[in-house]
This record gives C-alpha cells, sequence and structure tokens, in this order.
C-alpha cells in the first residue's frame, strides 16, 4: 500500500456523514436549521464561515423564535391579546382625580356647617324664590331691594315674626341665603366641569366614570331637595294658630341625608384612588396587608362597624328632626328631662299630633312631630351610638382581634372613641346653654365628622377587589424577568449543542484540504 492510500485511509475515518453528502441534500438538511435567535447566538459564540445554509436559515421563522421574542418582552401571547382588545380607559385611576374628589367633600363639609348656620340664623326663607341661573346675581339697584323685601312681607315668616324688620335687617339674612346657595352652585360646577374633563380624556377607570355620573346627578338632585324644603317654609297649612313659622322636619332631614349621602360618596372615591396607588407603590406589603384582612377573625369587626355606620347616620337625621321642630329648647339639663329621666307618658303620647280619630297614627306622630319625644329619641340614639363604640373598642383590644388587626384599622377604632366622646362632649353642651349659634353648628360639624370616622374605618377593612387584582398581576410581572432568564440560558445551551455540527464542517473542509494536498505531493 502507498503511503498515499494510508494517508487517505487516515483522513476518511476522520469525516462526517456531511463529507459524503452532496450539496443540495446539505442544503436541505440545513433549511431545517435552529431559529434565528439561536443561530444569534451561535455566530456570537462560534465564529465560522457563514455557508448558504446559515443564510437561508436566518431568513426562516419557527414558533421557537416567536416565542423567545415574547419572552424577552415579558409578556405571552394571550395577555398581549388581552391589552389588544383592552378598553381606552385606564386601570387606575389618575391621582388627581383624587385629590379633586377629597377637595369636592371638603366642600361640600363646609356647605353642610354654613348650612346649619343659614338656619340658627333663620335666614333659609329670605329668599322665596327659585332660580338656578338669574338668581346667581343679588338684587343690584334699590328697586331690586324693594321687589325681594315686598316678596319676603308676603311671607308667614315675615307675619308672624319678623313684623318690624327693616331693608338693612333683610339684607343680612338675605345674603346669608344667597352666599348658601352660591356656594351650593359652585359645588355642582367645579364637580360637573372637571368629571366631564376626565371621564373624555381617559383618567379614570369605568366604574369610576360611572361613580361621577352619579354624584353629578345626586348634586342636582340635592338642589331641587334645597328648595323643596324651603317652600314648605312658604305656606301657611304647614302650622298650628300662632305656631313658629319653620320648614318640614322631615323635607329638612332629607336635604341633610342627601348632603351626607354627596359627602360620603366622595370621600370614599377619593380615598380608594390614593388606596390603590399606595399599593401598587409597594405590592408585596399591600399583598401581605389585604391577606392579612382577609382573616375570619376580622368579619364580626367589619360588620360591627357597618352597622355602627348606619347608627351614627340615623342619629344625625334625628338631629334634624330636633333642629326642625326646634326640640332643643326645651328641657335644658342632662342627664334628666324635668322631674325625671323621660317627659310623662301624656306628653309623649299627646293626642293633639294625631291626624286620625282612631288614633292609629297617635304612636309614629309623636315620635316624628312632638318636640319632646323628638327630643328624647335623639338623646336615646346618641347615648347609644356612644355605648356602640364603646364596645367595639373594647372587642378590638380583645386578644385574637387585636392581634389580627392591621395598624391603621386600630388607629381607626381609637379616632373613632375620641370622635364620638367630643360629639357627646359638645351635644351636651349645646342643650345645656340652650343651643347657642356657635356650639349649634359645631355640633351639626361634629356630626359629619364622626361618620367620616366610621366610613374611612370601614374602608380600611374592606377588601378592595379590583385593587387586589391589580397587585397581584404586578407581582406577577415582577417573577416573568427571573422565568425569562432561566428560559434564556436554556436557549444557549440549545445554541451550543446546535453549535457542533457546523464546527464538524469546518473541520471537514480542511481535511478535505489537507488529503487534497497530500495527493497532490504524492
Amino acid at each position: 500500500m502507498s503511503l498515499f492510500q494510508l494517508g487517505l485511509r487516515r483522513a476518511a475515518t476522520q469525516l462526517s456523514r456531511s463529507s459524503f453528502a452532496c450539496g443540495q441534500c446539505l442544503r436541505q438538511q440545513t433549511s431545517a436549521a435552529p431559529p434565528s435567535n439561536i443561530l444569534k447566538l451561535v455566530t456570537a459564540r462560534a465564529p465560522a464561515t457563514r455557508s448558504y445554509a446559515t443564510k437561508t436559515a436566518t431568513k426562516t421563522k419557527s414558533p421557537i423564535a416567536s416565542l423567545s421574542k415574547n419572552i424577552q418582552k415579558g409578556s405571552t401571547p394571550e395577555q398581549q391579546q388581552k391589552s389588544e382588545k383592552k378598553s381606552s380607559f385606564p386601570e387606575t385611576n389618575a391621582k388627581s382625580v383624587g385629590y379633586w374628589l377629597l377637595g369636592s367633600a371638603a366642600s361640600v363639609f363646609g356647605i353642610v356647617v354654613f348650612g346649619g348656620l343659614t338656619r340658627l340664623t333663620e335666614s333659609g326663607l329670605s329668599i322665596t324664590e327659585w332660580r338656578p341661573v338669574t338668581g346667581s346675581l343679588p338684587p343690584m339697584s334699590p328697586e331690586d331691594w324693594e321687589s325681594e323685601f315686598e316678596k319676603y312681607r308676603a311671607s308667614p315668616e315675615y307675619k308672624l315674626i319678623n313684623p318690624h324688620m327693616d331693608l338693612d335687617e333683610f339684607k343680612k339674612i338675605y345674603f346669608m341665603e344667597w352666599f348658601h346657595r352660591q356656594w351650593g352652585r359652585f359645588i355642582g360646577l367645579s364637580f360637573v366641569i372637571p368629571a366631564i374633563y376626565f371621564i373624555a380624556r381617559r383618567r379614570v377607570t369605568p366604574r369610576m366614570a360611572a361613580t361621577l355620573v352619579g354624584i353629578s346627578g345626586l348634586i342636582g338632585f340635592q338642589g331641587f331637595i334645597g328648595w323643596w324644603m324651603v317652600k314648605s317654609g312658604l305656606k301657611d297649612d304647614l302650622f298650628a294658630p300662632g305656631s313658629h313659622p319653620r320648614v318640614s322636619q322631615y323635607r329638612l332631614a332629607a336635604h341633610l341625608a342627601a348632603a351626607f349621602a354627596c359627602y360620603s360618596w366622595m370621600l370614599l372615591a377619593g380615598l380608594s384612588v390614593f388606596r390603590t396607588h399606595r399599593a401598587l407603590r409597594n405590592p408585596k406589603r399591600a399583598s401581605r396587608h389585604f391577606a392579612a384582612l382577609k382573616n375570619p377573625v376580622l368579619n364580626v369587626l367589619r360588620r360591627s362597624v357597618l352597622g355602627l355606620t348606619a347608627l351614627i347616620l340615623t342619629t344625625a337625621l334625628s338631629g334634624a328632626l330636633v333642629a326642625g321642630l326646634d326640640a332643643g329648647l326645651i328641657y335644658n339639663e342632662f342627664p334628666k328631662m324635668g322631674t325625671g329621666y323621660i317627659p310623662p307618658k301624656s306628653e309623649l303620647l299627646d293626642k293633639f299630633y294625631s291626624r286620625k280619630e282612631d288614633g292609629s297614627d297617635l304612636w309614629w306622630r309623636n315620635m316624628l312631630e312632638n318636640p319632646s319625644f323628638v327630643q328624647l329619641d335623639h338623646r336615646i340614639l346618641a347615648m347609644t351610638t356612644f355605648t356602640a363604640v364603646l364596645a367595639l373598642f373594647a372587642y378590638s383590644r380583645t386578644g385574637r382581634v387585636k392581634a389580627a388587626m392591621p395598624y391603621n384599622v386600630r388607629k381607626g377604632v381609637l379616632g373613632l372613641v375620641h370622635l364620638v366622646s367630643l360629639q357627646v362632649a359638645l351635644g351636651i353642651t349645646t342643650l345645656i346653654y340652650i343651643v347657642p349659634i356657635h356650639l349649634a353648628a359645631t355640633h351639626q360639624a361634629g356630626a359629619l365628622a364622626l361618620l367620616s370616622g366610621a366610613l374611612v374605618l370601614g374602608q380600611r377593612l374592606r377588601i378592595p377587589k379590583d385593587t387586589v387584582a391589580l397587585v397581584q398581576r404586578q407581582l406577577k410581572n415582577k417573577a416573568q424577568p427571573l422565568k425569562t432568564e432561566a428560559l434564556s440560558q436554556k436557549i444557549q445551551q440549545v445554541a451550543k449543542n446546535k453549535a457542533q455540527p457546523l464546527k464538524t464542517e469546518a473541520m471537514s473542509q480542511k481535511i478535505q484540504k489537507v488529503a487534497k494536498n497530500a495527493a497532490t505531493k504524492a
């Protein structure tokens, strides 16, 4: 055997199968090469002469390539489809919406207190017409003032209480009521116009958009209720002969209830915006907080706060009945009412207030229209509310409940104790000093502050499902890069394995060249 044959045989044993295939077969095999992303990794790790096969392989697209591309973007095809179908409304409300809602709630709080001052100064019946647009301007000339004063002189309040009032005194009570109505107009415009803007610019979620529309409607309805209340004091059929002209205590309570509802709605909506932003700023801590709120031990506390909120609202509305009937001007001592703790039965169940011959309405008429009975109702409700808050505080300090309560809930319960104690002190002081204006207005503000405390505590105990879902999604998205890194390592490993045939092909070409040179020399 010649030296040439021996060298050729040794070289052939080191060749791969691809060295014995034709070029067309090689192109067909390499057309099913790994995806482009893997080839990029291969060429980066194993620089070799790029053949026609690698060029054609980079032009092909495979499911693995598209999957790796989606993984690098941090989303799956299902998530991309959901994002494409997503509504134009955002998932979270802008923070400016929260500031605006809380500012609107503060404005409603202020008008409730000022409305109490308007009633206490007996200014509410000075404007005898309801002109939502043209009434925004006060009388501008002496003739206009005389016209307004002439309308007031035709009212029962002027005839029975203020027959000696002159024009200058009339201007004082007129401006009190005018400013109260102007404040109401300002609340309406400062809420409706920004609400339209936020909804049109998609700065709120669909749920918040519906909330803003509902509050806007309630503000308009509140203006109608206000005029409906004033109208009841401009006619004589409501009063007994010689009685004090006043508005209907039922309509006054309805007006106050609508104001409380509007304020509560704004307050809770604004707080929910900031709660969501705070949770998304630290999703891990928010997740732990929501998990703590799901403790079954807190279910009784949650239901108790809800019932306590309803009790506080009922007590406040009974105070509206007291104000409408001027029931605070009688029995100005505490805890007794006269010689006993309750008035005589004959006084509480006076047949004067019954309007049916059979007396079937005797009980409820006296409870809602008899000043003595109405004051007794308010006292009972107030002391029941005070006792309920203290009982809630004692229950929250029991071992299991105290251990399960988050810190902000514990602070909310303690704050409620402070508010109810202050409110009881204001109520007793207002009664003893025979309803001075400044104390009575502060007592009304205290009722709304106590309701605010109960609402804030209830919101802290509530588990917002939308916010919880956003927090879980954010935690899941943060965990996605770790999965992507692990998968990229696997892709690199696959690319490394796929690089072996290319290295073998280059080596085989070198062996063929060596064999060819040996044959030429031989």
